[in-house]
């Protein structure tokens, strides 16, 4: 794993200057930006430090889900927080999406589409992924690794899978996506009136019927990020657990 000089032609110094983070750590190729981010948190990286790579060989989603990572054909890094109100963690993918759909939209034929907990769409495909993984010590928050994968050009061989429109430049996506989860971290407690609305706007999953976490219907979040599933015996709400559409998933 070898740190590379430059990344779309711009060295880690120069892209921590654009993207006004502390530190920016650049690989060529890696595992899993996440493991290396843990790693430089656990000796006291910085908020707002980023690690980024060209190609991840392990990259990982949601319940260890595979995300493919090719070269130059997304965008693969995770970014250090230290956050310290639980309540705001606990919303902190949701509000992570919204913030990532709003900077993602300029690059899109159509507005992002927001899947609970974690995903993105455009269009009827899946254009970003978003893991965020919490390190506790003493009962408190000590660091929050946000890992974010988002498909720049169309992944070879993945289906329902979809991308930003051609032409669109690494680089000038980062700086808009980077401020963006950088203020979805500082934001305090459970999600406002505003960001519920425009949850809801961009939910691809309400009224639609569902096989996981449970079978019922898709009602919407509540204001503390959970999913809302109306069953044969009224409404559920769920923290935990991956939602799956009944029939074809999207």
């Amino acid at each position: 794993m070898a740190e590379l000089a430059k990344y779309d032609g711009r060295d880690a110094t120069t892209l921590a200057r654009l993207l006004d983070v502390p530190r920016v750590i650049v690989f060529d190729s890696t595992a899993s930006t996440m493991d290396d981010a843990h790693g430089l948190a656990a000796v006291d990286a910085p908020a707002g430090t980023i690690v980024l790579t060209d190609r991840q060989t392990s990259g990982r989603g949601r319940n260890g889900r595979r995300w493919a990572s090719e070269s130059r054909q997304g965008i693969w890094m995770t970014v250090i927080e230290r956050p310290n109100d639980e309540r705001a963690l606990d919303v902190l993918s949701i509000r992570l999406g919204l913030r990532a759909a709003r900077a993602l939209d300029r690059w899109c034929t159509v507005p992002v589409r927001l899947k609970w907990p974690n995903d993105l769409y455009s269009g009827d495909g899946k254009l970003a992924g978003i893991l965020v993984e919490a390190r506790w010590r003493a009962n408190r928050i000590d660091w929050v690794a946000v890992g974010i994968g988002v498909n720049v050009r169309d992944p070879s061989g993945v289906a329902n899978a979809a991308a930003l429109r051609p032409g669109a430049e690494r680089v000038d996506v980062l700086c808009e996506l980077v401020p963006a989860v950088r203020a979805a971290a500082r934001a305090l407690g459970v999600l406002t009136r505003d960001e519920l609305a425009e949850f809801a706007t961009r939910d691809m999953a309400a009224g639609r019927a569902c096989v996981d976490p449970t079978p019922g219907q898709v009602r919407g979040i509540t204001s503390s990020g959970e999913l809302l599933i109306e069953t044969s015996a009224g409404v559920r709400a769920f923290r935990d657990g991956s939602l799956t559409f009944a029939g074809a998933v999207p």
